[in-house]
């Protein structure tokens, strides 16, 4: 579904990411998981076409009107004069575009999703009045809307109760068994573990990437740290080819 070929992107020519490869399978699961700042959001930024790569490339078999992209709840704009009924109809915008009229279909489909996330008599709140689980949960709903084949999540249960963070991650299991292919950040390494058949590992490089047993092991996650701890953000600036064999070298003197 998704290939990252010698993939690089930079903020003001310094790596946010650094000369990644590997491949998201259709239909897989996977947690995309790091130290702060190791570039997990941007790599779903990259993914969604939102950052432009400095290097390599990122090549996505799904047309972009099934991509679904849910950024971190704090990007969203909470403030914004729309009504959840409204805001859950906006799933429907990559198919009929600004000017396509609603069908009773869509309409119908906007109240099953509500029903899946428990939301059923809040149509006509304002967004504005939500708490965050239940905004969340709105976005959730908006995706299931969307019916996407390829679903990006950005830290999705940060801050929520047990109970809301149950009742998305159920829904996750189910895009999971429809075959939809989902990549998910996260810091909660236990519910990698318990939910998340493949993970990622991030330090700004490919740290590990592979079956969660496998990746989430005590020396990837030592490596990682390290990694993280040695980054300088006054090194020179991030070479745009692959990396010469100088700099492997030196990599693997460090």
């Amino acid at each position: 579904m998704v290939t990252l070929d010698d993939l690089t992107v930079s903020y003001r020519q310094h790596p946010a990411l650094h000369h990644i490869s590997g491949c998201f399978a259709q239909g897989s699961l996977t947690a995309v998981i790091g130290p702060n700042g190791s570039g997990k959001s941007t790599l779903l930024k990259s993914i969604m076409g939102l950052l432009p790569a400095s290097g390599g490339r990122v090549a996505v078999s799904a047309p972009r009107a099934r991509i679904a992209y849910l950024p971190q709840l704090a990007e969203i704009d909470r403030g914004f004069p729309i009504d959840v009924h409204d805001c859950v109809l906006l799933g429907c915008w990559p198919h009929q575009g600004a000017w396509g009229g609603v069908q009773g279909g869509q309409l119908a489909r906007v109240d099953s999703a509500l029903h899946s996330v428990g939301l059923e008599g809040f149509e006509r709140r304002p967004i504005s009045s939500l708490s965050s689980g239940q905004l969340q949960r709105v976005l959730f709903a908006r995706l299931l809307v969307q019916d996407a084949e390829l679903i990006l999540l950005d830290e999705p249960f940060s801050a929520m109760d047990s109970k809301t963070t149950s009742a998305l991650l159920a829904l996750v299991q189910l895009w999971h068994q429809q075959q939809r292919t989902v990549i998910t950040v996260l810091h909660d390494n236990t519910q990698v573990c318990q939910h998340f058949p493949q993970t990622l590992l991030l330090a700004r490089e490919l740290v590990a990437w592979g079956p969660t047993a496998q990746v989430l092991t005590d020396s990837h996650l030592a490596q990682s740290r390290a990694m993280a701890e040695a980054w300088d953000e006054a090194a020179e600036v991030c070479r745009t080819g692959p990396a010469p064999a100088a700099w492997h070298a030196q990599k693997a003197a460090a």
